[in-house]
């Protein structure tokens, strides 16, 4: 067990690496007037009064030195029909950006991301909304970053900064959509709530079914509505918006991440937490040998989409593969393990181990219980002369019970049957159902192999899956 003298050494280092110098922060003070200046002006050729400043981490003095992401928010109207507010913004944004590179992204509305000088800048539209008449969730935005200005001092300001690091490198930071882990504004209130990075690590190192935090005492005296209104298992109730859970978008398996990170990090402290190594790809023939060895069977649906902001490509990839999940799952295959890999261009693939891809001819078909006497004759009627019936009806456990063959014994011939048309009737989302019409494969275990050997990313991605153990373990 490292002693306290040894852990504060490891963060001093870090603190070191992640904190911006004089340089840095001219720099990035240079874009954002710079960008400031460009989006106001914008804003008045086009006739619309807006409230133009940098938010986020930038404007809150907690961003990495590796990772000035600067957000620059248009404060527009409330006039302006909802229904318009990313039309209105794109264009200002646009006019704005000039020659800059830019791609139009997507959250809850449209906003458009720039390169400026090697920086990504984000320009956002938000409602010039006054607390609780909040329009579009980036309302709160300007609320947040003054809330947190007036609560953080220069120590609290290195206090987020590790936790973040700290996340990034466990792989829990990032509450958009292909994360779905910890923001940057509920970082800053986790220092703000515990005091520290160490001591937020040491409360979620003792993390035992349900965290509820409210700074502000929204709830004090309704402690039973909390459960009700917010059931997920991390709740933070927002301090400008107590309707609000800031952690609403962090995925269980990110927060039980962060707990087990946690409790590693604390039993033996390592600089590696926060800058982990990088994954090394299986050599292809190792891949091979280890798939056909492994014993368990790993069924590969390879898929060239049509391009999408990353938001909604990866809301419908998640919502595609809980969908193929409950199929398979339905149709008795045993899934060991599951997930998605995207390049976010034209290439996905969305990988099922199960226990096996063959399953037996026959199943067991549940009955209804003897007590419930109707169904039970409905059940004799339809199976005790059918000819497609392998044994019974007859009785067990006090219910009626049949063995039937089964409709389909592999799964590949499964999925290539149900996504013939696409997989809509199986819950595939639209943008996927769509690619998977034009151009759908579905391989196993060593048959990934090419696919494999052309995309590094991927090969990282399968390695790290296929190993299945987080790399803080092997600190241990």
């Amino acid at each position: 067990m490292m002693t306290m003298h040894e852990t504060a050494a490891i963060t001093r280092r870090v603190l070191e690496k992640i904190t911006p110098t004089q340089e840095d922060r001219a720099k990035v003070d240079a874009v954002t007037r710079e960008l400031e200046l460009k989006v106001s002006l914008a804003c008045k050729q086009a006739g619309v009064s807006a409230i133009v400043r940098v938010e986020g981490s930038v404007a809150k003095d907690t961003w990495l030195r590796e990772n000035p992401d600067i957000d620059i928010f248009m404060r527009l109207p409330m006039s302006i029909p909802r229904k318009n507010l990313g039309d209105v913004a794109l264009k200002i944004a646009k006019n704005a950006a000039g020659s800059y590179p830019q791609i139009e992204r997507f959250a809850e509305h449209p906003y458009l991301q720039l390169i400026v000088d090697d920086y990504r800048v984000d320009i956002v539209p938000c409602y010039d909304a006054k607390p609780g008449e909040w329009q579009s969730a980036t309302d709160r935005t300007p609320y947040h970053t003054d809330y947190i200005n007036q609560r953080l001092n220069s120590s609290l300001r290195a206090e987020v900064r590790l936790l973040k690091r700290f996340m990034k490198g466990t792989g829990v930071y990032g509450a958009e959509i292909k994360v779905g882990g910890f923001s940057g504004y509920l970082c800053e209130l986790l220092v703000m709530k515990y005091g520290s990075f160490i001591e937020t690590v040491q409360a979620f190192a003792r993390y035992s079914k349900r965290v509820v935090i409210d700074i502000e005492s929204h709830y004090a005296e309704r402690q039973s509505e909390l459960s009700v209104l917010f059931p997920e298992p991390l709740v933070i109730v927002d301090p400008v918006d107590m309707g609000r859970n800031v952690a609403s978008a962090v995925q269980p398996e990110k927060l039980y991440n962060f707990v087990g990170a946690a409790r590693a990090f604390l039993k033996k402290p390592d600089e590696a937490f926060f800058y982990p190594p990088e994954p090394e790809a299986l050599p292809v023939a190792s891949l091979r040998s280890q798939l056909e060895s492994r014993g368990s069977s790993i069924v590969f649906l390879v898929v060239e989409q049509a391009s999408a902001v990353p938001d909604v490509l990866w809301g419908q990839l998640y919502r595609t593969k809980r969908s193929l999940h409950k199929l398979l799952e339905l149709s008795d295959y045993k899934i060991l393990r599951y997930t998605v890999w995207s390049n976010e261009k034209n290439l996905s693939i969305f990988i099922f181990e199960l226990e096996s891809q063959v399953l037996p001819a026959n199943r067991k078909h549940l009955g209804p219980p003897l007590e419930r006497e109707t169904e039970s004759e409905k059940f004799l009627s339809k199976y005790a002369g059918n000819p497609q019936v392998i044994s019974g009806p007859y009785i067990e456990d006090g219910r009626w019970i049949v063995e039937v063959p089964r409709k389909t014994t592999d799964a590949v011939t499964l999925l290539r049957e149900r996504l013939a048309d696409g997989g809509k009737n199986a819950g595939v989302a639209d943008l996927i159902a769509k690619s998977i019409r034009k151009n759908l494969k579905v391989l196993v275990n060593a048959e990934i192999s090419e696919i494999y050997g052309e995309n590094g990313d991927f090969a990282e991605f399968l390695t790290v899956f296929l190993e299945g153990k987080p790399f803080w373990l092997k600190i241990q």
